[in-house]
Protein backbone atom coordinates (compact mmCIF):
# COMPACT_ATOMS: atom_id res chain seq x y z
CA UNK A 1 0.00 0.00 0.00
CA UNK A 2 1.72 3.43 -0.96
CA UNK A 3 2.19 6.28 1.56
CA UNK A 4 0.77 9.38 2.03
CA UNK A 5 1.77 12.30 0.03
CA UNK A 6 1.98 15.73 1.34
CA UNK A 7 2.26 18.87 -0.84
CA UNK A 8 4.50 21.81 0.27
CA UNK A 9 5.36 24.80 -1.54
CA UNK A 10 9.42 24.96 -2.89
CA UNK A 11 10.40 27.63 -0.54
CA UNK A 12 8.55 25.72 2.10
CA UNK A 13 10.47 22.21 1.41
CA UNK A 14 13.95 24.08 0.90
CA UNK A 15 13.39 25.70 4.39
CA UNK A 16 13.10 22.86 5.74
CA UNK A 17 16.27 21.66 4.79
CA UNK A 18 18.14 23.91 4.70
CA UNK A 19 17.19 24.13 8.65
CA UNK A 20 18.00 20.16 9.17
CA UNK A 21 21.52 20.49 7.05
CA UNK A 22 22.56 23.59 8.94
CA UNK A 23 21.49 21.13 12.13
CA UNK A 24 23.90 18.37 11.20
CA UNK A 25 26.59 20.93 11.22
CA UNK A 26 26.75 22.95 7.69
CA UNK A 27 27.14 26.48 7.51
CA UNK A 28 24.63 28.01 6.19
CA UNK A 29 26.01 29.06 2.52
CA UNK A 30 26.41 25.21 1.86
CA UNK A 31 23.32 23.92 3.78
CA UNK A 32 21.29 26.43 1.14
CA UNK A 33 23.22 25.52 -1.82
CA UNK A 34 22.12 21.56 -1.16
CA UNK A 35 18.79 22.70 -0.21
CA UNK A 36 18.43 24.79 -3.78
CA UNK A 37 19.89 21.19 -5.07
CA UNK A 38 17.65 19.26 -3.72
CA UNK A 39 14.72 21.89 -4.40
CA UNK A 40 15.21 21.68 -7.76
CA UNK A 41 15.04 17.64 -8.14
CA UNK A 42 12.03 17.20 -6.77
CA UNK A 43 10.12 20.17 -8.82
CA UNK A 44 11.46 18.51 -11.77
CA UNK A 45 9.75 14.91 -10.79
CA UNK A 46 13.42 13.36 -10.17
CA UNK A 47 12.80 12.55 -6.26
CA UNK A 48 15.79 9.58 -6.22
CA UNK A 49 17.51 12.72 -5.90
CA UNK A 50 15.33 14.85 -3.45
CA UNK A 51 13.91 14.96 -0.17
CA UNK A 52 14.79 11.44 0.49
CA UNK A 53 18.48 12.02 0.71
CA UNK A 54 18.11 14.64 3.58
CA UNK A 55 18.34 11.80 6.24
CA UNK A 56 21.23 10.39 4.72
CA UNK A 57 23.13 13.48 3.98
CA UNK A 58 22.69 14.85 7.66
CA UNK A 59 23.84 11.58 8.92
CA UNK A 60 27.14 12.04 7.41
CA UNK A 61 27.71 15.40 8.52
CA UNK A 62 27.00 15.00 11.82
CA UNK A 63 29.47 11.68 12.21
CA UNK A 64 32.33 14.25 10.17
CA UNK A 65 32.35 12.24 6.85
CA UNK A 66 31.97 15.45 5.16
CA UNK A 67 34.04 18.48 5.47
CA UNK A 68 32.35 21.45 6.75
CA UNK A 69 35.76 23.93 6.13
CA UNK A 70 36.84 22.15 3.05
CA UNK A 71 39.55 23.61 1.53
CA UNK A 72 38.82 24.68 -2.14
CA UNK A 73 41.99 24.46 -4.20
CA UNK A 74 41.83 24.95 -8.51
CA UNK A 75 44.56 23.48 -10.27
CA UNK A 76 44.77 25.14 -13.54
CA UNK A 77 46.09 22.24 -15.73
CA UNK A 78 46.39 23.57 -19.08
CA UNK A 79 44.63 26.42 -20.94
CA UNK A 80 41.35 24.85 -21.11
CA UNK A 81 41.83 22.11 -18.09
CA UNK A 82 42.05 22.16 -14.37
CA UNK A 83 41.03 20.15 -11.13
CA UNK A 84 39.00 21.51 -8.10
CA UNK A 85 40.35 19.60 -5.04
CA UNK A 86 37.44 19.32 -3.59
CA UNK A 87 38.38 18.20 0.11
CA UNK A 88 35.60 15.94 0.79
CA UNK A 89 33.21 18.49 0.96
CA UNK A 90 29.72 18.16 0.06
CA UNK A 91 29.44 17.13 -3.53
CA UNK A 92 26.59 19.58 -4.73
CA UNK A 93 28.51 22.77 -3.43
CA UNK A 94 31.98 21.38 -4.66
CA UNK A 95 30.99 20.29 -7.95
CA UNK A 96 29.13 24.38 -8.27
CA UNK A 97 32.33 25.91 -7.30
CA UNK A 98 33.69 23.66 -9.81
CA UNK A 99 31.63 24.72 -12.57
CA UNK A 100 32.11 28.57 -12.25
CA UNK A 101 35.54 27.83 -13.35
CA UNK A 102 35.04 25.81 -15.65
CA UNK A 103 32.63 28.17 -17.55
CA UNK A 104 34.73 31.06 -16.83
CA UNK A 105 37.63 28.58 -19.12
CA UNK A 106 35.21 28.01 -21.61
CA UNK A 107 34.11 31.87 -22.07
CA UNK A 108 37.57 32.46 -22.35
CA UNK A 109 39.04 29.52 -24.59
CA UNK A 110 36.05 28.14 -26.08
CA UNK A 111 35.87 24.64 -24.05
CA UNK A 112 36.79 23.63 -20.90
CA UNK A 113 37.62 19.91 -19.10
CA UNK A 114 37.52 20.48 -15.36
CA UNK A 115 37.70 17.27 -12.95
CA UNK A 116 36.49 17.67 -9.49
CA UNK A 117 38.46 15.33 -7.38
CA UNK A 118 37.97 14.08 -4.13
CA UNK A 119 33.96 15.36 -3.60
CA UNK A 120 31.24 14.02 -1.35
CA UNK A 121 27.80 12.67 -4.04
CA UNK A 122 26.93 15.34 -5.94
CA UNK A 123 22.74 14.99 -6.73
CA UNK A 124 21.28 15.72 -10.24
CA UNK A 125 23.88 16.73 -12.86
CA UNK A 126 20.97 17.69 -14.80
CA UNK A 127 21.37 21.14 -12.08
CA UNK A 128 25.05 21.72 -13.26
CA UNK A 129 24.63 21.68 -16.74
CA UNK A 130 21.15 24.21 -16.61
CA UNK A 131 23.71 26.40 -15.34
CA UNK A 132 26.05 25.98 -18.11
CA UNK A 133 23.93 26.01 -20.57
CA UNK A 134 21.83 29.72 -19.08
CA UNK A 135 25.52 30.31 -19.91
CA UNK A 136 25.23 29.91 -23.57
CA UNK A 137 27.31 26.89 -23.28
CA UNK A 138 27.03 23.35 -24.46
CA UNK A 139 27.85 20.78 -21.24
CA UNK A 140 28.00 17.35 -20.27
CA UNK A 141 28.65 15.84 -17.33
CA UNK A 142 29.80 12.81 -15.83
CA UNK A 143 29.93 11.09 -12.50
CA UNK A 144 31.04 7.92 -10.94
CA UNK A 145 29.18 6.54 -8.05
CA UNK A 146 29.40 3.16 -5.65
CA UNK A 147 29.48 0.15 -7.33
CA UNK A 148 25.73 -1.24 -7.68
CA UNK A 149 25.01 -1.90 -10.75
CA UNK A 150 25.93 -5.79 -12.16
CA UNK A 151 28.01 -5.78 -15.80
CA UNK A 152 26.11 -7.47 -18.62
CA UNK A 153 26.48 -10.97 -18.26
CA UNK A 154 27.20 -10.96 -14.90
CA UNK A 155 25.53 -11.70 -10.94
CA UNK A 156 27.76 -9.30 -8.74
CA UNK A 157 28.19 -5.40 -8.65
CA UNK A 158 30.95 -3.65 -9.85
CA UNK A 159 30.42 -0.60 -11.72
CA UNK A 160 27.92 2.26 -10.25
CA UNK A 161 24.87 4.25 -11.97
CA UNK A 162 27.59 6.38 -13.84
CA UNK A 163 24.97 9.06 -14.89
CA UNK A 164 25.42 11.56 -18.08
CA UNK A 165 23.44 14.68 -18.33
CA UNK A 166 24.02 17.33 -21.37
CA UNK A 167 22.55 20.37 -22.02
CA UNK A 168 22.63 23.18 -24.83
CA UNK A 169 20.80 26.68 -24.94
CA UNK A 170 17.83 27.59 -27.35
CA UNK A 171 15.94 30.42 -28.20
CA UNK A 172 13.04 29.36 -25.91
CA UNK A 173 12.87 29.94 -22.32
CA UNK A 174 14.61 27.14 -20.94
CA UNK A 175 17.88 24.89 -22.75
CA UNK A 176 17.35 21.24 -23.48
CA UNK A 177 18.68 19.07 -20.72
CA UNK A 178 19.08 15.45 -20.45
CA UNK A 179 20.02 13.05 -17.54
CA UNK A 180 20.80 9.41 -17.13
CA UNK A 181 21.80 6.76 -15.10
CA UNK A 182 23.67 4.04 -16.81
CA UNK A 183 21.62 1.85 -15.55
CA UNK A 184 18.12 1.42 -15.92
CA UNK A 185 16.75 3.12 -13.41
CA UNK A 186 18.78 5.26 -10.89
CA UNK A 187 19.62 3.60 -6.97
CA UNK A 188 17.65 6.87 -5.75
CA UNK A 189 14.62 5.31 -7.55
CA UNK A 190 14.85 2.36 -5.31
CA UNK A 191 14.91 4.71 -2.39
CA UNK A 192 11.79 6.47 -3.47
CA UNK A 193 9.84 3.33 -3.95
CA UNK A 194 10.97 2.46 -0.50
CA UNK A 195 10.12 5.27 1.01
CA UNK A 196 6.17 5.08 -0.59
CA UNK A 197 6.05 1.65 -0.26
CA UNK A 198 5.54 0.89 -3.76
CA UNK A 199 6.90 -1.89 -5.71
CA UNK A 200 9.35 -1.89 -8.91
CA UNK A 201 9.42 -3.11 -12.19
CA UNK A 202 11.12 -6.67 -12.90
CA UNK A 203 13.64 -4.91 -15.39
CA UNK A 204 14.87 -2.63 -13.18
CA UNK A 205 17.03 -4.71 -10.83
CA UNK A 206 17.82 -8.28 -9.34
CA UNK A 207 18.01 -9.87 -6.11
CA UNK A 208 21.06 -11.43 -4.15
CA UNK A 209 20.58 -14.69 -6.52
CA UNK A 210 20.89 -12.42 -9.73
CA UNK A 211 17.05 -13.06 -10.41
CA UNK A 212 14.50 -10.30 -11.39
CA UNK A 213 12.84 -8.89 -8.38
CA UNK A 214 10.20 -6.48 -7.83
CA UNK A 215 10.76 -6.20 -4.33
CA UNK A 216 12.69 -2.58 -3.54
CA UNK A 217 14.37 -4.13 -0.36
CA UNK A 218 16.05 -6.84 -1.55
CA UNK A 219 17.97 -5.34 -4.54
CA UNK A 220 21.19 -6.33 -4.79
CA UNK A 221 22.26 -5.23 -8.00
CA UNK A 222 21.05 -2.37 -10.73
CA UNK A 223 20.67 -3.69 -14.48
CA UNK A 224 22.72 -1.45 -17.05
CA UNK A 225 19.94 -0.12 -19.56
CA UNK A 226 19.92 -1.49 -22.97
CA UNK A 227 22.49 -4.62 -22.21
CA UNK A 228 25.65 -4.30 -23.22
CA UNK A 229 24.74 -0.63 -24.37
CA UNK A 230 24.69 0.39 -20.88
CA UNK A 231 27.33 -1.73 -19.75
CA UNK A 232 29.79 0.59 -22.06
CA UNK A 233 29.06 3.71 -21.36
CA UNK A 234 28.84 3.18 -17.29
CA UNK A 235 32.86 2.06 -18.03
CA UNK A 236 33.12 5.13 -20.11
CA UNK A 237 32.18 7.21 -17.34
CA UNK A 238 33.62 5.62 -14.97
CA UNK A 239 37.28 6.02 -16.74
CA UNK A 240 36.42 9.72 -17.03
CA UNK A 241 35.54 10.52 -13.51
CA UNK A 242 37.44 8.17 -11.57
CA UNK A 243 40.54 6.65 -13.25
CA UNK A 244 41.29 10.20 -15.54
CA UNK A 245 41.32 11.84 -11.88
CA UNK A 246 43.69 9.48 -10.05
CA UNK A 247 40.69 8.51 -8.02
CA UNK A 248 39.38 4.45 -7.06
CA UNK A 249 37.73 3.24 -9.80
CA UNK A 250 34.91 0.23 -10.47
CA UNK A 251 34.31 -1.59 -7.21
CA UNK A 252 36.93 0.27 -5.40
CA UNK A 253 34.81 3.13 -5.43
CA UNK A 254 33.75 3.59 -1.30
CA UNK A 255 30.30 2.68 -0.30
CA UNK A 256 27.91 5.79 0.39
CA UNK A 257 26.81 3.95 3.65
CA UNK A 258 29.98 1.82 4.64
CA UNK A 259 31.28 4.64 6.77
CA UNK A 260 29.52 7.90 7.42
CA UNK A 261 32.67 9.44 9.29
CA UNK A 262 34.52 8.91 6.26
CA UNK A 263 34.97 11.11 2.92
CA UNK A 264 34.29 9.51 -0.40
CA UNK A 265 36.49 10.56 -2.74
CA UNK A 266 34.43 10.30 -5.58
CA UNK A 267 35.18 12.04 -8.98
CA UNK A 268 32.78 14.02 -11.73
CA UNK A 269 34.01 15.83 -15.05
CA UNK A 270 32.87 18.65 -16.71
CA UNK A 271 33.22 19.06 -20.39
CA UNK A 272 31.70 22.79 -21.58
CA UNK A 273 31.76 23.91 -25.28
CA UNK A 274 31.50 27.38 -26.47
CA UNK A 275 28.67 27.62 -29.74
CA UNK A 276 30.54 30.72 -30.44
CA UNK A 277 34.23 29.42 -31.26
CA UNK A 278 32.54 26.87 -33.80
CA UNK A 279 29.59 28.68 -35.16
CA UNK A 280 27.00 31.91 -34.70
CA UNK A 281 25.56 31.62 -31.48
CA UNK A 282 21.99 33.07 -32.59
CA UNK A 283 21.96 30.51 -35.25
CA UNK A 284 23.18 27.84 -33.32
CA UNK A 285 20.17 28.48 -30.81
CA UNK A 286 17.85 29.20 -33.44
CA UNK A 287 18.36 25.75 -35.30
CA UNK A 288 17.81 23.88 -31.59
CA UNK A 289 14.93 25.49 -30.91
CA UNK A 290 13.27 24.52 -34.93
CA UNK A 291 14.54 20.83 -34.03
CA UNK A 292 12.25 21.06 -30.99
CA UNK A 293 9.63 22.35 -33.09
CA UNK A 294 9.40 19.55 -35.21
CA UNK A 295 10.07 16.90 -32.91
CA UNK A 296 6.44 18.39 -31.55
CA UNK A 297 5.25 18.21 -34.95
CA UNK A 298 6.52 14.76 -35.35
CA UNK A 299 3.04 12.23 -35.36
CA UNK A 300 3.03 10.27 -32.69
CA UNK A 301 2.94 6.34 -32.30
CA UNK A 302 -0.13 4.65 -30.75
CA UNK A 303 -0.68 5.05 -27.45
CA UNK A 304 1.21 8.55 -27.47
CA UNK A 305 -0.32 12.17 -27.49
CA UNK A 306 2.93 13.90 -27.97
CA UNK A 307 6.74 13.39 -29.06
CA UNK A 308 8.79 15.46 -26.80
CA UNK A 309 12.39 16.17 -26.86
CA UNK A 310 14.68 14.43 -24.29
CA UNK A 311 14.37 15.71 -20.70
CA UNK A 312 11.25 17.60 -21.70
CA UNK A 313 8.70 15.49 -19.45
CA UNK A 314 11.03 16.91 -16.60
CA UNK A 315 10.38 20.69 -17.54
CA UNK A 316 6.47 19.58 -17.77
CA UNK A 317 6.74 18.43 -13.78
CA UNK A 318 8.43 21.56 -13.09
CA UNK A 319 5.77 23.77 -14.07
CA UNK A 320 3.56 21.48 -12.69
CA UNK A 321 4.59 21.24 -9.23
CA UNK A 322 5.32 25.35 -9.03
CA UNK A 323 1.61 25.41 -9.33
CA UNK A 324 0.61 22.56 -6.93
CA UNK A 325 2.69 21.92 -4.63
CA UNK A 326 6.28 19.45 -4.70
CA UNK A 327 4.92 15.81 -3.63
CA UNK A 328 6.95 14.37 -0.95
CA UNK A 329 6.19 11.51 1.71
CA UNK A 330 4.97 11.61 4.18
CA UNK A 331 7.17 10.03 6.49
CA UNK A 332 9.86 12.28 5.25
CA UNK A 333 8.11 14.99 6.00
CA UNK A 334 7.86 13.89 9.45
CA UNK A 335 11.27 13.47 9.47
CA UNK A 336 11.69 17.07 8.09
CA UNK A 337 9.47 18.60 10.78
CA UNK A 338 11.15 16.53 13.05
CA UNK A 339 13.88 18.00 15.79
CA UNK A 340 15.91 14.90 14.78
CA UNK A 341 19.20 15.33 13.20
CA UNK A 342 19.02 11.53 11.70
CA UNK A 343 17.78 8.24 12.75
CA UNK A 344 21.28 6.41 12.77
CA UNK A 345 19.83 4.49 9.53
CA UNK A 346 22.63 4.55 6.98
CA UNK A 347 25.92 4.04 8.84
CA UNK A 348 27.58 1.06 8.54
CA UNK A 349 25.38 -0.27 5.74
CA UNK A 350 26.24 -2.01 2.30
CA UNK A 351 25.98 -0.39 -0.84
CA UNK A 352 21.89 -0.72 -0.97
CA UNK A 353 21.15 0.76 2.91
CA UNK A 354 21.08 -3.08 4.58
CA UNK A 355 23.05 -3.94 7.61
Amino acid sequence: MSEEIIYLKKEELKELMQTKFEKAGLKETHAKEVATHLTYADLRGVHSHGAVRVEYYSERIAKGGTTIEPDFRFEKTGPSTGVFHADNAIGHVAAKEALGYGIEMAKETGVAVVGVSKMGHSGMLSYYVDIAAQNDLVALAVCQSDPMAVPFGGTEPYFGTNPIAFSAPTNESRPIIFDMATTVQAWGKILDARSKNLPIPNTWAVDKNGEATTDANQVNGLLPISGPKGYGLMMMVDVLSGSLLGLPFGKHVSSMYSDLSEGRNLGQLFILINPSNFTDLETFKGNLSQMIEELHDNKPATGFEQVYYPGELSEIRQSEHEATGVPVAKSIYDYLVSEDVHYNRYDHSDAFAER
